[in-house]
């Protein structure tokens, strides 16, 4: 803890060692933690057109301070735009801006610019050190940490990527209060899941306190960002390449990236994540996996912040995008159960067996009937 407004989460890979800062304010010392963690003598910025007018100025300004010559790289904004064809501007743009392996990338913005950043510089001369800046609630929690890096294809989410650890996260919570409403609700999905996986005590306060009610404090949102980093940390930490452990972080996510692809990504992915991980948890009651209450407590806590418990999408369609999810093993997939609230357990079906998880789940929040896609229960 270097303040009473910032809170410092160690981790520690078999590849790279870094700290994540979390805090209010943090972002104007983003040029002396970057100086401390990567070194080099040239930064490039690497953001989108939504955030770049409210951050770019202040973090090219402290990298400036802290001796870096600064350079920005700015693409559309959106995950329509997380594509191959993207990440060839930037890979030119860093050329261009003449950074040797010694230089650094600053990824500025949301999880879909932390992806195209961190994998650009995962390429970029065989690999340069990248620094996180995530601005949306979804990435200080989940993908600013833990190395995955990816573009989407035109056949699934994130199917052609690395893991590339950077060499520091620099979390500032009031940058949450420049996202809209809808998107701040969309990322406590992915709070609401890391307390299912290891945390029933933050599952009951999400419950009786929604994150996303009025008058919830900064210095409250910090601890619960940090304690979100440090569930992700010792998964992570444990199993860097997803061979086994940290397959438990795709709770949710195996449904959830279907549905996400089903609606072409008109929802977000924290709403996906919730809707997945609430029908996982039917179809894992309805076969005896876990008890009522574990279910229960999943779909209430996710319907207290507003976000979707179920989903009105076809069960072919939400199948068929699964199917190429990148946990899937020939003929069979690994899919994360919901076992009780604080344990999980990952279990190998055949995808006929999966697809029987999508009919007992998915379109049923009420009994059997279907509910209009995004509405919350």
């Amino acid at each position: 803890m270097s303040n009473k407004n910032e809170v410092t989460v160690p981790v520690n890979t078999p590849s790279r060692a870094y700290d994540v800062h979390v805090g209010r304010g943090i972002l104007d010392s983003i040029g002396k933690i970057t100086r401390a963690s990567a070194g080099g003598s040239r930064a490039c910025v690497i953001t989108e057109t939504n955030v770049r007018p409210l951050y770019g100025a202040r973090v090219e300004s402290s990298l400036a301070a802290a001796g870096y010559e600064v350079s920005t790289l700015t693409f559309p904004a959106g995950e329509q735009n997380k594509r191959l064809s993207t990440l060839e501007g930037l890979l030119e743009g860093l050329a261009e801006a003449a950074l040797t392996r010694d230089d650094v990338v600053i990824a500025l913005g949301g999880g879909v610019t932390g992806d195209m950043a961190g994998l650009a510089a995962a390429m970029y001369l065989r690999g340069i050190q990248v620094v996180q800046a995530p601005t949306s609630l979804l990435a200080m929690v989940d993908s600013s940490v833990g190395g995955k890096v990816a573009v989407d294809l035109a056949h699934g989410k994130n199917l052609c990527g690395f893991f590339w650890q950077p060499s520091a996260v620099v979390a500032d919570v009031e940058c949450l209060h420049t996202i809209s409403p809808e998107l701040y609700t969309d990322s406590i999905g992915e709070v609401v899941k890391h307390a299912v996986l290891a945390d029933p005590q933050m599952l009951a306060d999400l419950t009786d306190h929604p994150m996303n009610g009025a008058g919830y404090p900064d210095e409250l949102v910090t601890r619960i960002v940090a304690k979100n980093i440090q569930i992700k940390r010792d998964v992570v930490n444990a199993d860097e390449k997803e061979r086994g452990l940290r397959q438990t972080l795709n709770l949710g996510h195996t449904i959830g990236h279907g549905i996400e692809a089903a609606s072409d990504f008109a929802l977000g992915h924290g709403s996906c994540v919730a809707a997945g991980l609430c029908c996982m948890a039917r179809a894992a009651c309805a076969k005896g996996w876990c008890k009522p209450g574990t279910r229960d407590a999943i779909v209430a806590a996710m319907a207290a912040q507003g976000l979707p418990t179920d989903t009105a999408l076809a069960h072919d369609v939400i199948f068929d995008y699964m199917t190429h999810d990148k946990k899937r093993h020939g003929d069979s997939m690994n899919i994360v159960v919901p076992d009780e609230i604080g344990r999980v357990s990952v279990r190998k079906v055949t995808l006929a067996e999966l697809r029987e998880l999508v009919d007992l789940g998915c379109g049923c929040a009420a009994g059997n009937e279907p509910i209009p896609e995004g509405e919350a229960r």
